[in-house]
């Protein structure tokens, strides 16, 4: 592992758990992978507003979407046994489909650019107004004329890649679940993983949750509705470190693998841009991936009702992350890219000095929460509410055990002046003044707040 990985996933941690108290999300499960290892799993909140029932990293998430990377990777493994071809025709082995749609090839449908309807002409499986769609209401759906001809544009389709799923059941002789629970689930090592909601058992599992419009509260959405036709494209249940310990074996540099290096090559490449997004967003074989230079990721998201998932790989960096939500506006994208921001910061200034112990943790004033956050040989004043905390960071260099100088910061701060550690008769920091300001724990703070103003609403 390298040396500044470790303080940067302790802080990663010690960040969500903030985030989430903050933004009052139900809950967080996340994990991060080194290689294929992983190095932090962690979950924070409510599994079950209704109940209380606390949230562990061994419950189970709705992952939607990513299911497209797990049948991808099913469609990449019948090819390499030389069982179909990226190049065949879908209609070569699902029959009913319209003349147009049985031309497309299945490459076109694993990359999302067959032209394909999204989610047919009634979306109401997700929007929890139906259950998914049965094989012949798909197959009713997929008896009418695509949107755009094959290979126009990207356009992702839910109904595309169950279309997938009735490819590998034609070819297997097997149903979809029952062949990519073999051949994929269990070959890549995955203990936590099953392909539909039925198949979970007596697992812990966390319930969805609404926002909290238009109600003023959230509700719990059960979220516990079978896949049917559609669990090739979005029925997948899993936990945070399966999602992480799965993706990382699909990184062209992984070590051990379900796929040959040429097949993850061709999973992960930017096929097709969603150039009308402003995201910078590619599409490949059931992969979405984004970013610049060595931070370069792939990997996907879901969106079920109830929860919203992220996961990336970052092949130069030997990561990868999930984060996995259970609210229907949960903060998976904006949170993994605040991972991502953290563990960048410390990949750029390295692993902190062990003099500078001390000069770490939560501290606040009337305004909220600041983080001392040490990296090399500086340390970062941070803003854990911010969804990427070291935005304009002020920098303080030590110039004794427990005295320092805010060397960097902004003009409206307090650059110049003094950063100093406080402590008790036990030598224990109780408190910190940075500048003119003196910052202290949260119970402290707790404590001031109430004798001085009292409880909510005056009592």
């Amino acid at each position: 592992m390298k040396p500044w990985l470790a303080p940067a996933l302790a802080y990663v941690a010690s960040w969500l758990e903030f985030q989430r108290r903050y933004h009052d999300q139900p809950g967080c499960a996340f994990a991060i992978a080194n290689g294929t290892d992983i190095v932090l799993e962690a979950a924070f909140g409510s599994a079950d507003l209704a109940t209380g029932e606390v949230l562990t990293s061994r419950h189970g998430f709705r992952i939607a979407s990513h299911s497209k990377s797990f049948t991808s990777a099913g469609i990449l493994r019948l090819v390499e046994e030389g069982r179909l071809r990226l190049d065949d025709k879908v209609g070569r082995f699902v029959d009913g489909l319209h003349p147009a749609i049985a031309d497309v090839t299945v490459e076109q449908v694993l990359s999302n650019s067959a032209g394909l309807t999204r989610d047919g002409p009634d979306n109401g499986q997700f929007l929890d107004r139906k259950p998914y769609c049965s094989k012949a209401e798909l197959l009713a759906d997929l008896a009418v004329a695509p949107v755009y001809p094959g290979s126009q544009r990207f356009k992702y389709s839910n109904h595309g890649f169950a279309l997938l799923g009735l490819v590998i059941e034609a070819v297997t002789g097997l149903s979809y679940s029952e062949w990519i629970t073999d051949e994929v689930v269990a070959k890549a090592g995955l203990l936590e993983t099953k392909a539909d909601i039925d198949l979970w058992g007596h697992r812990p599992m966390a319930r969805g949750h609404s926002g909290k419009q238009p109600l003023d509260q959230r509700v719990v959405i059960p979220a516990d509705n079978p896949g049917h036709a559609m669990t090739s494209a979005a029925g997948f249940v899993a936990t945070a470190a399966d999602v992480a310990r799965y993706f990382a074996q699909l990184s062209p540099k992984a070590e051990t693998s379900i796929l040959s290096a040429l097949s993850r090559r061709e999973m992960t490449r930017r096929l097709w841009q969603d150039d009308e997004a402003s995201l910078g967003r590619h599409y490949g074989l059931g992969t979405i991936s984004g970013g610049e230079g060595s931070w370069r990721w792939f990997g996907h998201s879901g969106g079920f009702q109830g929860f919203i998932t992220r996961t990336c790989v970052f092949p130069e960096q030997d990561l990868t992350v999930a984060v996995l939500t259970n609210a229907i506006d949960g903060l998976a994208h904006p949170w993994l890219d605040g991972v991502v921001h953290i563990l960048r910061t410390f990949a750029e200034s390295g692993a902190p000095s062990p003099e500078m112990r001390d000069w770490t943790g939560r501290w606040w004033t009337i305004w909220g929460a600041n983080d001392l956050v040490p990296v090399a040989k500086q340390v970062l004043v941070a803003a854990p509410a911010l969804l990427t905390p070291f935005l304009d960071a002020a920098e303080i260099t030590l110039e004794g055990p427990d005295l320092g100088r805010i060397t960097h910061a902004s003009g409206f701060s307090s650059p110049g002046e003094t950063a100093e550690l406080q402590r008790n008769e036990t030598g224990a920091v109780v408190s910190v003044r940075l500048g003119g300001g003196r910052l202290v724990r949260e119970e402290e703070m707790r404590d001031e707040m109430l004798a001085r103003y009292g409880a909510a609403g005056g009592a």
